[in-house]
């Protein structure tokens, strides 16, 4: 099973620039996922990771193991717009490859452990069948929408921050005036 770019986005809450796959080849539910980013010149993190020298911060090959796994979570949950798949842990990353532009990414992730609201996955990243970058990365699934806590400014609405802020006092300048 495939999955086209449409409904990773409707998967996940990421976009441009931070949108890191951009589609799902293979698809076993609760079992595995494989899917690929195509690495081109104009990622935007490449004007300063490295000028003249461009190479993929290996933290975003891992945040694209992290989406190929979070897509492979949310698919399970049909109310998926209220949920986010947020990181708890990566184990063992290890970075065997430069990634640069032009390259594919095909990004496995296989499921080792998954509960009702965790998963722990065994995620690898390779450029033309050779393996880049591994890791064991663990998420969980939680609400959307942050709990507010009572006056949590945080999480309120902008007029009720506003409606809350002090009234601004005049300035030596107009009380002078």
């Amino acid at each position: 099973m495939t999955i086209a770019i449409q409904e990773i986005m409707n998967l996940l809450p990421h976009r441009f620039p931070f949108l890191l796959i951009d589609r799902v080849v293979e698809f076993d539910p609760k079992v595995r996922l494989v899917a690929i980013k195509n690495v081109t010149i104009n990622e935007p993190f490449f004007q300063g990771h490295f000028p003249g020298a461009p190479i993929m911060p290996g933290v975003l090959v891992i945040e694209a193991l992290a989406q190929a796994g979070a897509v492979l979570m949310m698919s399970e949950f049909e109310d998926r717009s209220s949920k986010l798949a947020v990181f708890t842990g990566i184990e063992k990353a290890k970075f065997r490859r430069q990634v640069t532009p032009g390259d594919q990414l095909r990004l496995e992730v296989t499921v080792l452990a998954f509960k009702t609201r965790v998963g722990r996955m065994e995620a690898k990243a390779f450029i033309e069948g050779k393996l880049a970058c591994e890791a064991i990365l663990t998420c969980q699934i939680v609400p959307r929408q942050r709990e507010q806590t009572p006056g949590s400014a945080v999480n309120a609405a902008p007029e009720a921050v506003a409606a809350a802020a002090p009234a601004a006092s005049p300035s030596a300048t107009e009380s002078a005036e």
